[in-house]
């Protein structure tokens, strides 16, 4: 895959996410400081099973795009669902969770990419 490729699945990570109500949504780059991904995409539910909603649509959508995950944690117990598909690292969080782990402050380093507007869907004649 090319980096624009890994950019595009992280945001498909980030609208799968964001169809389940994902809260507080985060895409770092992070590719100039690791050695084992290039992106992360973090957010969070208000409930451990939100955490496992989110996650499992995350996985159905990219199954979709032919992506099959190389390792998932965390999803029985809903508090801190780590999807590794290599190039992205996607961690969905139950909010205290989060900010006890802060995440965004341990790679405040990475710049963080904005999610693009969806094109507008055309309209059928």
């Amino acid at each position: 895959m090319t980096p624009a490729d890994n950019r595009e699945k992280a945001f498909l990570c980030a609208r799968a996410a964001l169809d389940h109500k994902a809260v507080d949504l985060v895409i770092l780059e992070v590719k100039k400081l690791s050695s084992f991904t290039d992106y992360f995409v973090i957010c969070s539910g208000h409930s451990d099973r939100q955490v496992q909603a989110i996650a499992g649509h995350i996985e159905e959508r990219l199954k979709e795009g032919n992506f099959r995950p190389l390792s998932v944690e965390g999803k029985r117990e809903g508090r801190w669902v780590l999807l590794d598909y290599g190039d992205v690292v996607i961690h969905v969080f139950y909010q205290p969770v989060r900010e006890f782990y802060d995440l965004e402050r341990l790679w405040a380093d990475a710049p963080r990419i904005d999610l693009p507007a969806r094109p507008p869907r055309r309209k059928e004649a």
